[in-house]
């Protein structure tokens, strides 16, 4: 008699992309076979494929595989919220990305999706009190994908890093869901101030490559930071602000920046 549940797949839209593209892809390229059916077929759902795709990276002669994926398995399971966020992230990703016509690419390639489901397990052991772990995250996340985020750092959902090589996010960070950045991009202090002293980031937000955001400064949602901007004060929702030291140079020119991803300051 036929099972008269739902396979697994079905309840997951997103997961049942995913291993959709995935038979496609063995058939397009067999080369590949065993890194898809590894990291991909061979999981019966979205959280066992991250765990095994994230231990597999950062596994080193001081920590084996096996015990970062037991760890990744225990945060998916206790925090539903963490993969609820990696969904977003890799739609995001798909939608916002103009190279990803698929979504097995942030999975399989795309170190900007990669480090940010290592960030969230990093987090999770933050606040688990396990902050040693946490650092060894961000230690292994730094060295393999050269993005540098601070476990204590509060990442939303639907974030796209484009690129993502040279990522700095501070202790005290904060940002918000939907938001996107581009390589290069520091979220950072501007002393040696202990307290709250990094910038927080609101919905929507844009940045745009090389962009530095400094100090412990609010960037309102659906805002737009131009390339190579020094942000040294606070940025009000739905503008523009571009130079050396940024200023407000326009308003944001769309209803959602970081959807857009349009980078060009009043060039048409």
């Amino acid at each position: 008699m036929a099972d008269p549940r739902p396979h697994l797949t079905e309840c997951d839209p997103v997961w049942h992309q995913i291993t959709t593209e995935a038979e496609a892809a063995v058939k397009d390229e067999p080369l590949l076979g065993g890194l898809v059916h590894s990291s991909i077929l061979h999981h019966r759902s979205f959280e066992t494929a991250l765990a095994y795709r994230t231990s597999l990276k950062l596994a080193s002669g001081e920590m084996p595989e096996q015990i970062l994926r037991e760890i990744c398995d225990w945060a998916y399971k206790t925090d539903p919220e963490i993969s609820r966020a990696a969904r977003a992230d890799i739609v995001a990703v798909y939608e916002r990305d103009p190279a990803c016509d698929r979504f097995i690419l942030p999975l399989l390639f795309f170190k900007g999706f990669q480090s940010i489901q290592a960030h969230r397990i990093a987090h999770f052991l933050w606040r688990e009190g396990r902050k040693d772990m946490a650092r060894f995250f961000q230690m292994r996340s730094s060295e393999v994908f050269g993005v540098d985020i601070h476990p204590a750092a509060q990442i939303g959902k639907g974030i796209m890093i484009d690129h993502a090589h040279s990522i700095v996010i501070g202790e005290t960070a904060v940002v918000g869901d939907n938001v996107s950045m581009l390589h290069s991009v520091t979220l950072g202090g501007t002393g040696k101030e202990e307290e709250d002293r990094h910038p927080k980031i609101g919905d929507g937000v844009l940045i745009g490559a090389g962009a530095k955001v400094l100090g412990n400064i609010k960037i309102g949602y659906c805002s737009r930071i131009a390339a190579g901007s020094v942000v040294l004060a606070e940025v009000p929702p739905c503008k523009t602000v571009a130079g050396v030291p940024a200023r407000i140079v326009g308003e944001a020119g769309c209803d959602q920046p970081s959807v857009a991803m349009d980078q060009l300051l009043g060039v048409r």
